[in-house]
């Protein structure tokens, strides 16, 4: 039984309509995450499952019961959202426990519920801290604790991270990818623009654009298969090489799709010869920007150091099983041998 359905789901403001006939089915203790450019939909999907925007037509099912008209609270659900959302004259356990008293939890459950969530983030000790003692990470853990001592059956995360410096992103996601192991029958949707945290956290990967649903897979899926121009572009960092005109005509394509780990770089031979533009040295890995005659501006990833520079004359040789080739929809194509 899927603990999250939606049934032809669409979202209108006004004549627009910003989610067409969306189709999902989410797996009891699937990590889920919707991932797309900014005003895909992705976060309006979220928050129609949440309850915070009413479906303009369709159906949203949780553990087979329709939810259209179901308040938030009754849902079953918590959600973390961006901003944190802490009530700022409350102390992190009084935050925590904020809901659970809503409910009318005895005491002795509400104290149980959040030492057990805080232990498991590890806020144990910043329980009598109020937000603006805080740092970003550690209050982003205490708006997640907050989700946890509901119990939920659905976790809900709009882009949690967003907020973050650089280091504390990486924390805060082993931490949710943790959270994910200990939890295994909760099911989590989150909602992300960027790549990078969707290819690793999620069991499965939604791409949407432009409020529709692109291609749906594990996160190597639509990395070694895509199903459209968009979604080989999306995915993948640096993104991949799309190339056109006689390239692509000699293989019956559009568009030429190479992505740049799967390029050799030489100095003495190869399929393609090029001049360095521009070589970006990123300490383990190396992107070098080529130009190559009758191909294109052509980007490749070398591991590691290296000393070439711009204007060196160099040789690409892309590897032929991982060509991709689009047709002019932007759908791929099968390969010729």
């Amino acid at each position: 039984m899927a603990t999250v359905e939606l049934i032809n789901v669409s979202k209108s403001f006004g004549s627009v309509e910003v989610l067409h006939d969306v189709n999902l089915s989410l797996e009891r203790g699937e990590f889920v995450v919707f991932v797309g450019p900014s005003g895909c939909g992705k976060s309006t999907l979220l928050r129609m499952i949440a309850g915070l925007e009413d479906i303009t037509s369709g159906e949203l099912r949780i553990a087979d019961v329709a939810m259209n008209n179901v308040m938030p609270a009754k849902r079953g659900i918590a959600m973390v959202f961006q901003s944190y959302a802490l009530y700022p004259h409350m102390t992190a356990f009084e935050n925590m426990a904020f809901g659970l008293e809503q409910a009318k939890l005895p005491s002795d459950e509400i104290r149980e519920r959040v030492l057990s969530a805080a232990r498991m983030l590890q806020i144990d000790g910043l329980l009598d801290r109020k937000p603006k003692q805080l740092s970003g990470g550690q209050r982003q853990r205490v708006a997640i604790g907050r989700a946890i001592t509901r119990d939920p059956r659905v976790f809900l995360f709009d882009e949690p991270l967003s907020n973050l410096d650089a280091a504390l992103r990486v924390d805060t996601r082993l931490e949710i990818a943790a959270l994910h192991e200990r939890l295994p029958e909760t099911t989590m949707i989150y909602v992300t623009h960027d790549q990078v945290e969707a290819m690793t956290l999620a069991d499965r990967i939604v791409v949407l654009n432009e409020g529709n649903i692109e291609q749906v897979g594990t996160p190597m899926e639509l990395y070694e298969t895509p199903a459209s121009l968009f979604v080989a572009g999306f995915i993948g960092s640096p993104r991949m090489n799309f190339l056109k005109g006689p390239l692509a005509d000699a293989h019956g394509a559009q568009t030429y799709g190479i992505r740049p780990e799967h390029i050799a770089l030489s100095r003495e031979s190869g399929d393609w010869q090029g001049r360095v533009m521009l070589t970006e040295r990123l300490g383990s890995d190396t992107f070098v920007h080529v130009d190559v005659e009758g191909v294109g501006r052509v980007n490749v990833r070398v591991e590691g150091r290296t000393d070439i520079s711009a204007r060196a004359d160099v040789f690409l040789t892309p590897d032929p099983a991982s060509v991709h080739l689009f047709d002019a929809g932007g759908r791929p194509l099968a390969r010729r041998e």
